[in-house]
C-alpha cells in the first residue's frame, strides 16, 4: 500500500511539473505575437478582403422581479428572483451567411452533454445560409419549428409558461431547410435531436422496466406559416415525430393563430403530444406511491392558451392571458388505467409599463392564478390537487451592446 501511495504521489509532482512548464510556455508565447495572427482571417479569404461583416448585433436579455408566492391561499416565499438573464450575439456576414448564438445565465448543467456534446444553457448555436430567394439552410443548436406563440415568442416577454411549453424540448442540435414560396407562406422542413442528454435523464424516473434506449433519438417536423390581411393574420402550424425509445414513438401537433393590430394583440393556441413514454414526467409524477415512482408509458397532453394584449397608450400595455392543460394516459398498462390523470388551468393578468419610447425597458406587475386539479385516478396513488397564487413586479430590459 506504502508503495502505492509513493508512485502515486510521485506522479502527482511529475504532472504537476509539467502543468507549470506548460503555463511557462504559454506566458512567453502569449508575449510574442503570434505568427498566425498575420495571416487574413477566413471571412476575408472568402471576400477578397473586401468583406468583413454585413452587421452585428449583441444584447443582454434580463428580467428579474419580487415575486410574492402562494400555495392554497398561504404565503410560501417572498423573495426577489433574476427570472432570466441571456446573452445574444447575432450578425450576417457575406451577404448570404447568418449566424446566431444565445446563452441562458440561468441554466444549470454540466458542461459538456453526451448527446450533442454542448452546455444545455447554451440555446443556440447555429449558422443560416441564404441559398436563394426561396431557400434557406440552418445547421447547429436551434429552436424545434413546434407552433405556437407562446413556444416561439422571445422567452423574454412569457411571465409564466404553460406546463406543455415548459416541459418540451425546444431547443435541440439539427438540421433545418426553409422554403418561402412568397410573402405570405413559408414551410419549414426540420430533423433534431429529440433529447440534450442521456436517454434516462430524459425521463423522470428513467426507462421503463424492459424498455430499451433508441439508437435514433431524432425528431423530425414539417412546418407552415402563413400571414394574412397584410400580415396582421399569423398562423403557424407543425406536425412533428420522433423516437423516445425503442418501439416508443411521439407524436406532436401545435398551432398558433395570432391577430397582430394595433392597438390589439391576441392569439390562441393549441397544442398536443402523444407519447409511447411519458417525456413530460407530469403524470407520471403523480403516480409515486412510498416514495417510488415510475415512467408511465402511452400518455398524451392537450394545452390550449388564449391571450389578449390591449396598448392603452404609448407607454402602457394591458394583457390578460388563460391557459387550460389536460393530461391523459390512453391505454391502460398493469395498475395504471386509461383515463384523465390531471386537468390544470390558470388565469393571469399583467400590466406593462414603457418608460421610453421605443425601447425594450419595461416595468410589470404580473397576477398569477394556478388550479391543478388531480382526478380520482391520480388521489389514489396518494396525490393532492393545489392551487397557486403569485404577485410579481418585474423589471425587464435588453440591454443593447453594439
Amino acid at each position: 500500500m506504502k508503495q502505492f501511495l509513493g508512485v502515486k504521489c510521485g506522479l502527482k509532482w511529475k504532472v504537476t511539473l509539467w502543468i507549470l512548464w506548460g503555463l511557462t510556455l504559454k506566458v512567453a508565447a502569449q508575449s510574442e505575437p503570434m505568427i498566425s495572427s498575420q495571416e487574413q482571417p477566413l471571412l476575408e479569404r472568402l471576400t477578397d478582403g473586401k468583406r468583413k461583416v454585413d452587421w452585428a448585433d449583441m444584447n443582454i436579455q434580463f428580467c428579474s422581479a419580487v415575486d410574492a408566492s402562494f400555495q392554497n391561499g398561504q404565503l410560501d416565499e417572498a423573495a426577489f428572483k433574476v427570472h432570466r438573464i441571456r446573452l445574444e450575439v447575432l450578425g450576417g456576414f457575406h451577404e448570404k451567411f447568418t449566424y446566431h448564438f444565445r446563452q441562458s445565465l440561468n441554466q444549470y448543467t454540466t458542461p459538456n452533454i453526451p448527446l450533442d456534446n454542448l452546455s444545455g444553457s447554451v440555446e443556440l448555436a447555429m449558422v443560416g445560409w441564404q441559398l436563394n430567394d426561396r431557400w434557406k439552410l440552418t445547421a447547429g443548436k436551434q429552436a424545434v419549428q413546434f407552433s405556437g406563440y407562446e413556444c416561439w415568442v422571445n422567452a423574454i416577454k412569457v411571465r409564466h409558461y404553460s406546463d406543455f411549453n415548459n416541459t418540451i424540448p425546444c431547443y435541440q442540435a439539427g438540421l433545418n431547410v426553409a422554403y418561402k414560396m412568397n410573402d405570405s407562406h413559408e414551410f419549414n422542413f426540420q430533423v433534431t435531436n429529440n433529447r440534450n442528454g442521456d436517454s434516462n435523464d430524459q425521463f423522470m424516473y428513467g426507462l421503463p422496466e424492459g424498455v430499451e434506449a433508441t439508437k435514433i433519438p431524432l425528431l423530425a417536423t414539417v412546418n407552415w406559416d402563413g400571414y394574412f390581411v397584410d400580415h396582421a393574420m399569423q398562423l403557424r402550424y407543425s406536425l412533428s415525430y420522433g423516437q423516445l425509445a425503442k418501439n416508443k414513438n411521439v407524436f406532436y401537433f401545435t398551432c398558433g393563430n395570432v391577430w397582430d393590430k394595433k392597438p390589439f394583440l391576441g392569439y390562441i393556441d393549441f397544442m398536443y403530444s402523444r407519447e409511447g413514454i411519458d417525456s413530460k414526467g407530469l403524470i407520471s409524477g403523480v403516480t409515486v406511491q412510498d416514495g417510488v415512482g415510475k415512467t408511465l408509458s402511452n400518455v398524451d397532453y392537450f394545452t390550449t392558451i388564449f391571450n389578449l394584449d390591449y396598448r392603452v397608450a404609448s407607454h402602457w400595455n394591458l394583457y390578460v392571458k388563460g391557459v387550460y392543460e389536460q393530461g391523459n394516459v390512453f391505454k391502460s398498462s398493469g395498475d395504471v388505467t386509461a383515463g384523465t390523470y390531471r386537468r390544470v388551468w390558470n388565469a393571469q393578468l399583467c400590466a406593462e409599463y414603457y418608460p421610453l419610447k421605443n425601447s425594450e425597458l419595461l416595468c410589470y406587475l404580473h397576477l398569477l392564478y394556478k388550479n391543478v386539479h388531480l382526478t380520482e385516478r391520480a388521489t389514489r396513488w396518494g396525490a393532492e390537487s393545489y392551487n397557486q397564487q403569485r404577485i410579481s413586479l418585474g423589471l425587464v430590459y435588453t440591454l443593447p451592446v453594439f
